[in-house]
């Protein structure tokens, strides 16, 4: 399974302390976007202090203009508030949905924990229909957890 293949390649990311946090996360973003033909658009989003917001990491894909997101507001702020994974398979039927392309069919969004606390996610977008299974989901929690590690 190419998440298996993939673990490595996170892990010796996280590891290169050489990089910025900020450099080790885009290499990330471009690892998954350039390796799972159906993630379409990779990014982290962190809360912004102490406000109820989130704000644009490094990602790859298409420019959004999605830079700021309240808590509460689009599958993104929705996973800020609920603390828990969000798997969409189909954006047009989510009424909180923010739409950053009309080419976008599915979206996932895992939280990334530090000391127990949300402080971000990694969210990815697909041009494929209902693509994210379950092995979606445990991979991107070992790349979170990764995260997590050089963010505290």
């Amino acid at each position: 399974m190419i998440f298996e293949a993939l673990k490595p390649q996170v892990e010796n990311i996280i590891s290169n302390n050489n990089n910025s946090i900020d450099e080790r996360l885009l290499a990330i973003c471009k690892v998954l976007e350039e390796h799972i033909d159906y993630y379409n658009w990779v990014g982290f989003y962190f809360r912004n202090g102490d406000k109820e917001e989130l704000l644009l990491g490094p990602y790859v894909g298409e420019p959004t203009d999605h830079t700021v997101i309240p808590f509460g507001k689009g599958i993104c702020g929705q996973v800020a508030v609920s603390n828990e994974n969000f798997v969409v398979p189909d954006v047009s039927a989510q009424d909180n949905y923010i739409a950053c392309s009309i080419t976008v069919k599915a979206e996932i969004v895992i939280p990334i924990f530090v000391n127990g606390k949300n402080i971000g996610q990694i969210d990815i977008d697909s041009n494929t229909p209902d693509p994210f299974t379950e092995a979606d989901e445990r991979f991107l929690e070992f790349v979170c957890s990764q995260v997590s590690n050089i963010l505290e």
